[in-house]
């Protein structure tokens, strides 16, 4: 498996890597790279290549499974799936890394744990504004035969609810990376999910490792790729520097005030 290739696109990108010492591992596949986090179970970070001019559509698998690499305890496996309203949320996304000869294989890779992340059922098959990015970034490389990069994953919060022995992510955050212009200069966007329910329809307090989290409404954020680096912990190298949405203060600072909510697409700075 060739992996997330670092020379993808005209200028040299990194794999994120977390600046703590929290143990990762990383996981190779078809055209994309999981940076995979064993304490929490789940990815810290994803990163795709996307080849717009050689895409190919095919249909799903289905066929989730785990990682043999990463021992079994340290995945977030069928089980915290089972019985309830929690999809498997691709990071990268199933279409994405589709394409080329060793199409078919990338389709197969995405259904791996590794991958996945627990999301409310209703979100995840749902028509969303988050879906919405995701496609558009898609779209936008196919008809333009146009190279991406793009890094995915979820904001691990030391009080995230733990459900069957996974602390469930509230925030994900999405990086789209590309090259514009004669001079081919690097430009990137960043945005973050917030599946937090309102703080009067839920007593955090009352849940406890069994209860399944309750999930949404579902707002969706332009935000400074800085403040996704702050959040997560994750050093992005040239992506801050390439951002449309540079951060005027740190998140640290009240930045948050900086994230533009998305109503619509056309709301996105790209």
């Amino acid at each position: 498996m060739n992996g997330y290739s670092v020379d993808f696109l005209s200028t040299t990108l990194p794999l994120p890597t977390l600046r703590t010492a929290r143990p990762t591992v990383v996981l190779p596949y078809t055209h994309f790279t999981v940076l995979f986090e064993p304490t929490r179970k789940l990815a810290a970070a994803t990163a795709v290549n996307i080849d717009g001019g050689a895409l190919v559509d095919l249909g799903r698998s289905d066929d989730w499974h785990l990682d043999a690499r990463v021992p079994a305890a340290d995945q977030a496996g069928p089980d915290v799936y089972a019985r309830n309203d929690l999809d498997r949320g691709h990071l990268v996304r199933r279409r994405d890394p589709v394409w080329g000869p060793d199409a078919a294989r990338a389709n197969e890779d995405t259904f791996v744990y590794t991958n996945a992340a627990p999301q409310a059922a209703a979100f995840n098959q749902g028509e969303n504004l988050w879906a919405g990015v995701e496609d558009h970034v898609l779209e936008y490389a196919r008809v333009n035969a146009l190279r991406l990069s793009v890094f995915t994953g979820p904001v691990f919060a030391d009080d995230d609810p733990l459900y069957r022995g996974v602390r469930i992510p509230r925030l994900f955050w999405k990086i789209a990376a590309w090259v514009t212009g004669e001079d081919e200069q690097l430009a990137s966007a960043g945005f973050v999910l917030d599946q937090t329910p309102s703080l009067d329809q839920i007593d955090l307090e009352t849940l406890t490792a069994t209860d399944v989290p309750p999930l949404g409404p579902f707002r969706t954020f332009q935000v400074p790729v800085e403040h996704i680096a702050a959040l997560t912990g994750l050093a992005l190298g040239p992506l801050v520097v390439a951002d449309r949405v540079p951060a005027l203060r740190t998140i640290n600072a009240g930045g948050r005030a900086e994230w533009r909510e998305l109503t619509t697409l056309d709301d996105a700075v790209l």
